[in-house]
C-alpha cells in the first residue's frame, strides 16, 4: 500500500469522570472498507487500541503509538442521535446536541475543499487557537504525514460507558489531552465528521 490514503467518517473523543478518556473513529469510506475502531488512554497512563481486524489494527498501530493493541469486534449504531458503541471490553453510548456556530461553519465548507491537504494548512492555526490541542496537520509514527479537514462539529450532551464491566463514570472533560499522536479531539467532549488524508512515508 502507497502514495496518499483516504478516510471518511467521524470521530468521537469523549473523557468519563473515572479519568478514561476514549476517541472513536468511524469510518464507513476508508481503503480498509467500512470500519470503525477505538483508541483509549487510561487514567495510569495506558494506549489502548481496539480494532476490528489484524490489517486495520496494523495500519492504525503503525500511525499512532499505542502500548496495548486488540483486535476485537467493533460494532457502532446510530440511532436518533445516539451512539451505540461495541469493542471487546468496551461498551459506549453517547448522545450528540445541536451543531453551534462552529459546527454551522464547517458545514458551510464545500467537501472537496475540505478534503484537500492545502485546506487543513490554512485552518491549522484557527483550529489551534479556538479548540486548543487539535491539530490540523502533523507528523506521525514512521514518518507518515496526516491532514485532518473538518466538515461538522457538533457537542456530545451525555456519554454511558463502561470498561471491562467497570462504569467509567459520568462525561468529562478530554483532560489531560490524549498521547496518541500529534495532537489530541478537542477539550470538550464532541464528534466531528471529518477527512482524514494519511501519505505513507517512502519505503
Amino acid at each position: 500500500m502507497s502514495g496518499h490514503l483516504r478516510f471518511d467518517g467521524w470521530i468521537a473523543g469523549l473523557g468519563t469522570a473515572s479519568g478514561t478518556r476514549v476517541v472513536l473513529g468511524h469510518w464507513p469510506r476508508s481503503p480498509f472498507g467500512p470500519f470503525s475502531d477505538v483508541m483509549l488512554e487510561r487514567p495510569d497512563g495506558e494506549r489502548l487500541l481496539l480494532a476490528p481486524t489484524r490489517e486495520t489494527a496494523d495500519f492504525v498501530s503503525d500511525t499512532y503509538v499505542f502500548d496495548t493493541v486488540r483486535v476485537v469486534p467493533v460494532g457502532v449504531r446510530v440511532t436518533d442521535g445516539t451512539w451505540s458503541v461495541a469493542a471487546g471490553p468496551l461498551d459506549l453510548r453517547f448522545t450528540v446536541g445541536r451543531r453551534q456556530w462552529l459546527g454551522l461553519l464547517l458545514r458551510a465548507v464545500p467537501a472537496p475543499l475540505a478534503r484537500q491537504p492545502v485546506w487543513c494548512a490554512l485552518t491549522a492555526l484557527p483550529a489551534r487557537v479556538l479548540l486548543p490541542g487539535v491539530r490540523t496537520r502533523g507528523s506521525t509514527a514512521g514518518g507518515r504525514r496526516e491532514w485532518y479537514g473538518a466538515r461538522d462539529l457538533r457537542p456530545v450532551d451525555s456519554v454511558t460507558a463502561a470498561f471491562g464491566g467497570d462504569d467509567l463514570g459520568a462525561m468529562a472533560p478530554v483532560a489531560p489531552p490524549v498521547r496518541f499522536g500529534f495532537g489530541s479531539v478537542p477539550r470538550k467532549p464532541s464528534l466531528t465528521r471529518v477527512t482524514t488524508t494519511v501519505a505513507l512515508a517512502p519505503e
